[in-house]
């Protein structure tokens, strides 16, 4: 696949989180900010509050962010996310750039069995459709990682710590078989649509996740 036929350096930068304060956040489908805290310049969920997203929609954009998790964990940034009382949770309608323990994570089905994480479950995938095309460029849990997502007419790519993993065309014939196998065809998901909020996940009472140095470029 051609890669985004765009000048990314041209734009102006806008700092998301300045680690000082959670303006321009709230908890989704609530009026505030809930349940995240403020740890040593880091984003953090206690748990209570679900996932934070934006204010503010964006459609073309280039987004960098920091993240750190402890052994165990799993969170994710999502993108393209549509706020409705409708529409219960981020996932049900954003995609989402994966961030889990990629050898420590224990995933259970209903009745227990532990299961094996597919390669589109792993760090830096588009979940559950993309799977990273390199699987050695995660750090070890308890490190900062560096995530990148850019979107660009629908053509998106993710990065981690440098190097592109993902890359794919949001509502393309591809994307909609991907979409049919996966868990996402009956949801407001399977719907492309340009535009939507930005999503950071709490994925559970029990799982920890921080970010740092949030910023986001608009794309014409």
């Amino acid at each position: 696949m051609v890669g985004i036929p765009f000048d990314l350096t041209k734009g102006r930068w806008v700092t998301l989180f300045d680690g000082k304060t959670i303006n321009g956040w709230h908890s989704y489908s609530k009026e505030a900010a809930v349940g995240w805290l403020i740890e040593d310049g880091s984003l953090t969920p206690d748990g209570t509050g679900g996932d934070l997203v934006t204010d503010k929609e964006y459609e073309n954009f280039d987004l960098e962010f920091e993240f750190k998790i402890p052994a165990g964990s799993n969170s994710g940034v999502l993108y393209k996310v549509v706020e409705k009382p409708e529409i219960k949770r981020t996932v049900f309608s954003g995609p989402e750039y994966q961030i889990i323990d990629d050898k420590g994570y224990v995933w259970k089905s209903a009745d227990g069995k532990i299961l094996q994480l597919k390669d589109s479950q792993l760090s830096g995938a588009n979940y559950d459709m993309d799977a990273p095309t390199d699987l050695s460029v995660v750090k070890p849990v308890g490190e900062w990682n560096k995530g990148r997502i850019v979107v660009h007419n629908n053509r998106i790519e993710h990065y981690l710590n440098g190097k592109k993993i993902v890359e794919y065309q949001y509502g393309s014939d591809d994307w909609k078989a991907k979409l049919s196998k996966s868990k996402f065809a009956d949801w407001p998901y399977a719907t492309a649509h340009a535009k939507g909020k930005i999503a950071l996940q709490n994925h559970n009472v029990k799982e920890k996740v921080w970010f740092r140095n949030i910023r986001i470029k608009e794309l014409n």
